[in-house]
């Protein structure tokens, strides 16, 4: 999306009009007296306001803190007592599950890749073989926690912890989708699943009041698209936002390209955004009314009936709810 969509903000059409009037009135009905604190209450951390425009939100995360979930923070800390006998295998297992630390390490090591390498490291345990598990240690101490950050909004840290799980669950859906299409690159659509919401984890760290907003507006009205939601309370939409974040890092091109929603005529991409939103639309039950669109979606994908994909989709399911 370009800025001038963001800053110009053209005449939009009628139904668009329209959709932004429910929005703004959603918005006014989710607000409680929590949204309003009383004045003798500390204010809470993080941006309360919206940033300019897009370009303003990169700048700001470029340089966040990133914390982690507590349990590799102290994970890590528990392996930094016995680095020699550390492999990347043992450390990529526990980075792997926490997207918000695995943003973390690819990210540092792009940052120290020479421009004359054409081989990118395009998952964690090749990070960690460029890397190294001594330097690994040296360069990433004892890390912050989302628990720690967000220890005063408790309904913060649910409304991220939730969507943790949902992005564990797109992962292990996107592996079972790539591995049934026979997709060499397996591994990284499943990364590529897991991170698809880091910028909105980012946003529930750096500005819960904002994402709390977002999350009463849809369970106020679910109707709402969650990307009309997201322009009216940020002024961008999170996926603009990653794929942004996700380029100045220097992540691996394959991973970008595979993340971009705005392509889904590429395979890999489909894999990607259709576990997604199956993730998304499941978390809570199967009688989300996107359903039948999704499975006429995933036997597409598959090359297979309606029937079979469902059947597919609920062995995946079953086999990550017995993990």
């Amino acid at each position: 999306m370009s800025l001038c969509l963001l800053v110009c903000r053209p005449r939009l059409d009628p139904l668009r009009k329209q959709e932004d009037t429910a929005i703004h009135a959603s918005l006014l009905i989710a607000m409680t007296n929590d949204d309003f604190p009383d004045t003798q209450a500390p204010p809470p951390p993080g941006l309360t306001e919206p940033l300019r425009d897009l370009a303003a939100w990169t700048r700001y995360f470029r340089d966040a803190e990133i914390p982690v979930l507590a349990s590799t923070s102290a994970t890590l800390e528990a392996l930094r007592l016995m680095e020699d006998d550390v492999d990347a295998s043992m450390l990529a297992d526990v980075i792997q599950r926490d997207p918000l630390m695995t943003v973390k390490l690819m990210a540092h090591v792009a940052s120290k890749r020479r421009s004359t390498e054409v081989t990118e490291t395009e998952t964690v345990t090749s990070s960690l073989v460029m890397m190294g598990i001594s330097p690994f240690f040296r360069n990433f101490g004892l890390q912050p926690t989302i628990e720690e950050r967000l220890q005063d909004q408790p309904s913060a840290l649910q409304g991220l912890q939730e969507l943790l799980q949902r992005s564990e669950r797109a992962g292990h859906f996107a592996l079972g989708f790539a591995i049934h299409r026979g997709d060499p690159d397996a591994g990284v659509i499943q990364q590529a699943a897991v991170l698809h919401e880091f910028a909105e984890m980012l946003m529930w760290c750096h500005a819960p009041a904002l994402e709390m907003k977002i999350l009463k507006a849809q369970q106020s009205d679910p109707a709402l698209r969650t990307a009309s939601i997201q322009r009216t309370v940020l002024g961008i939409e999170l996926d603009d936002l990653r794929q942004e974040l996700m380029k100045l890092w220097h992540l691996p091109d394959l991973l970008v390209r595979i993340s971009d929603g705005k392509h889904p005529d590429h395979p890999n991409v489909r894999n990607v955004t259709l576990a997604v939103r199956l993730a998304r639309h499941t978390m809570h039950g199967w009688d989300n009314a996107a359903m039948p669109d999704d499975i006429d979606d995933l036997a597409n994908l598959l090359n297979a009936s309606p029937r079979v994909a469902l059947a597919f989709l609920h062995k995946i399911d079953n086999s990550w709810m017995t993990v």
